[in-house]
């Protein structure tokens, strides 16, 4: 006596279907996290700049070809920028100048930026020097 076997014609999609549901669910956890802050950036129009005013409290930094960073024609380290910043925030409120020469490279900037921003200084403005 032979046994005959059945054949199996049907397909189970329930792992398919619970593996999807896992991976939406997934994706509805981390796709809140991934919104990152980011800079808010004007681009400026091409105007010939004035005479500075001289009521302004800002902060100038300026940061050289050899990415030094100098303030009041004094060069400070990149260690130093943290507490730098937070200590002419309390003397220029107005934000952050940053003036930059040719060659000076965008990390050096970004590296001003961050720190400013990371000390409370919401107007960071960037000029060339």
């Amino acid at each position: 006596m032979r046994s005959e076997r059945k054949t199996f014609n049907e397909i189970n999609i329930t792992p398919l279907t619970d593996i999807f549901l896992v991976l939406l669910i997934i994706m509805m956890v981390i796709a809140p996290l991934l919104d990152q802050q980011g800079l808010n950036l004007a681009v400026p129009n091409m105007i010939e700049v004035q005479d500075e005013i001289k009521d302004s409290k800002l902060i100038k930094v300026l940061v050289t070809n050899e990415d030094k960073y100098m303030l009041n024609d004094t060069e400070i380290s990149s260690d130093n920028l943290a507490s730098m910043i937070t200590e002419q925030a309390k003397e220029n409120p107005d934000g952050l100048l940053i003036m930059t020469q040719d060659n000076a490279t965008h990390g050096a900037v970004v590296k001003l930026m961050d720190e400013a921003r990371n000390n409370g200084v919401t107007n960071i403005s960037i000029s060339e020097y």
